[in-house]
C-alpha cells in the first residue's frame, strides 16, 4: 500500500517511527519514482520531465519502507516545496529509523 504526504502540509514523516526506512534522493526526474516502483512494485506516475513527484511517496519492500522524496537541485531551496523536502530529509538523516539513504543519479547527465 502506498502512502502519499503532502510535502508542504504534513508532519514529520520520521517522527516516532519504528520502521526501518530507505530513503530515494536525487535531482529532478533523474529515476528516483521509476525505482521506488521498481523496488515496491507501485505505480507511481513517472514521466520525461521533472516535477512529477511533488510529494513523499512510501511503499513497503519487505522489512523496509522505501520513500520517495520529490526532486531537489541542490540543499539550499529555491521554492518553498523544495524546502520542505529538504527539511524532511534533514530530518530523516537524524532519525534513529532511516536504513539507507540513496541518492539517484541519471548516468547520461553526470556533468549537471
Amino acid at each position: 500500500k502506498t502512502q502519499v504526504l503532502s510535502v508542504s502540509a504534513a508532519p514529520s514523516l520520521f517522527a516516532n517511527q519504528s520502521t526501518k526506512r530507505i530513503i530515494l534522493v536525487g535531482r529532478p526526474n533523474c529515476g528516483k519514482s521509476l525505482l521506488f516502483n521498481q523496488l515496491t512494485g507501485l505505480k507511481q506516475k513517472v514521466a520525461n520531465f521533472p516535477g512529477v513527484t511533488v510529494e513523499l511517496k512510501s511503499g513497503k519492500m519487505g522489512e523496509y519502507d522505501i520513500v520517495d522524496f520529490p526532486g531537489t537541485y541542490s540543499l539550499s531551496s529555491f521554492s518553498r516545496d523544495e524546502q520542505v523536502a529538504i527539511d524532511e530529509l534533514h530530518s530523516a538523516l537524524n532519525s534513529d529509523d532511516t536504513a539507507l539513504v540513496v541518492c539517484v543519479l541519471d548516468a547520461t547527465r553526470l556533468e549537471r
